[in-house]
């Protein structure tokens, strides 16, 4: 089966609402094994929409719509779309006593412009709307199919959850089972050692780039979940050989959570000291339900004299080798888990721009430390576009990435290590500050 996202809405032609629902629904769209062709923005204008309809009904099966559902005379869609499959809209008093009652418990009065959404299908069908007033709609003509939900982002999603795309799964008659890799790396990297498990058409698999890291979704068509399983899990084998441990985790929200677990299952502690990345850190491992049981602290040391009251960095070391350095990370990272008693802590300290930065140290560099066991790992990032919010971003991942291998009992690459012993040691502290300025 083939399709089409169209959005309705000249707000968001103008750019005044970022369209997430495009991007929801082509993932879901491609979750259930339907190919999206196309993406398409147009304005609440009856004759473009008409035009557009039209084109699009003759080279795709399934037209998916959100938005233009509403009460006001430029909420177009529904009768626009109905006319171009051959359809008519009759009132539905269900809908309207269901509209009157929403607003009678809100404490507003129903206007009869609102009469509009009663609206519903004769030939095809509404799809009840469980979390607003505008039902949604299913058109059909001659093998080819439009789906109308609303623009409201929340109403959308809970409409194709509950609704459509139980829909489109009996349309399919077959089972779809989908497992997500979470794979560490920059997209082209991964994308170039994998290139030819994409081509594979059952089962599927999709690359989506993300702030340090990449998802890969598998997707199997098959006569019962249980096959569908197995098809995943022979696939996916594929992709950890090719790739090793850069696969950090299946079907999570994100790093942290990953994070978290391991720490969990390893009876471990976190705590985390924080410059550039103000806290970032601590509020992703937070995000994650169950993280008390192993984060405690999060030190958010932006000033030189926090550095040194809350975790102990010495000053002559901030005087002699700058802030933002391996030496500093070193001991940021050895003072947080000697302040919090963590088993394990992470630090960042860097240049997050737009401003600031040297020749030695340009805006985006950002120096990462881990401790475990009286030993500190540090590592240097630099992210070459001067942009604040993705250079934090890219350093907290960092950091998440290096509390994972050392909770996972490893050594990460990349890394120079400094001892407990050897924080004071001049010699020790060159060689460190040299393995990354040089």
């Amino acid at each position: 089966m083939t399709a089409e996202i169209i959005s309705v809405g000249t707000e968001l032609l103008l750019g005044n609402i970022l369209n997430t629902n495009a991007q929801y629904l082509s993932r879901e769209l491609a979750d259930l094994g339907i190919t999206v062709q196309r993406e398409s923005t147009i304005g609440d204008n009856h004759g473009r929409l008409a035009d557009f309809v039209n084109e699009a009904k003759s080279r795709c099966d399934l037209l998916v719509f959100t938005g233009g559902l509403g009460p006001t005379a430029d909420d177009l869609t529904k009768e626009t779309v109905a006319a171009c499959f051959g359809d008519e809209l009759a009132f539905d008093e269900a809908e309207w006593d269901k509209i009157t009652s929403y607003f009678a418990r809100t404490g507003r009065e129903t206007t009869p412009n609102n009469r509009k959404q009663a609206m519903v299908p004769t030939k095809g069908h509404k799809i009840i709307n469980n979390h607003g007033t505008a039902p949604g709609a299913w058109f059909e003509q001659d093998g080819r199919c439009a789906v109308l939900m609303p623009g409201v982002p929340h109403e959308m999603k809970a409409m194709w959850t509950e609704s459509v795309r139980p829909l489109l799964m009996e349309r399919q008659n077959c089972t779809l089972h989908s497992v997500t890799l979470r794979v560490l790396g920059g997209e082209s990297d991964i994308e170039y050692k994998v290139r030819d498990l994409l081509e594979n058409p059952n089962p599927t698999a999709a690359i989506y780039c993300k702030t340090g890291e990449c998802e890969i979704r598998i997707t199997a068509r098959a006569r019962s979940d249980e096959d569908g399983e197995k098809m995943c899990r022979a696939y996916a084998k594929k992709f950890y050989d090719m790739l090793g441990d850069a696969v950090y985790d299946e079907d999570v929200a994100g790093l942290e959570e990953t994070v978290v677990h391991t720490l969990q299952e390893k009876g471990l502690t976190i705590a985390t000291a924080e410059s550039c990345t103000g806290g970032l850190i601590a509020q992703r491992l937070t995000s994650v339900s169950g993280s008390s049981e192993v984060f405690g602290y999060g030190f958010v040391t932006y000033w030189e004299q926090a550095k040194a009251k809350l975790v102990g960095v010495d000053p002559a070391v901030i005087e002699k080798y700058n802030v933002v350095s391996a030496p500093v990370a070193a001991q940021m990272a050895l003072g947080a888990a000697k302040a919090s008693g963590a088993d394990i802590a992470v630090s960042v300290t860097g240049v997050a721009g737009p401003t600031g930065g040297d020749e030695v140290r340009p805006v985006g560099t950002v120096y990462l430390g881990a401790a475990r066991d009286g030993v500190a790992y540090v590592k240097k990032l630099f992210v070459s576009r001067p942009d604040r919010a993705l250079v934090r971003a890219r350093a907290a991942q960092a950091a998440l990435e290096l509390a994972l291998r050392l909770a996972q009992g490893k050594v990460p690459a990349g890394t120079q290590a400094l001892t407990a012993a050897q924080q004071s040691d001049d010699e020790a502290l060159a060689a460190l500050d040299e393995a990354f300025v040089r």
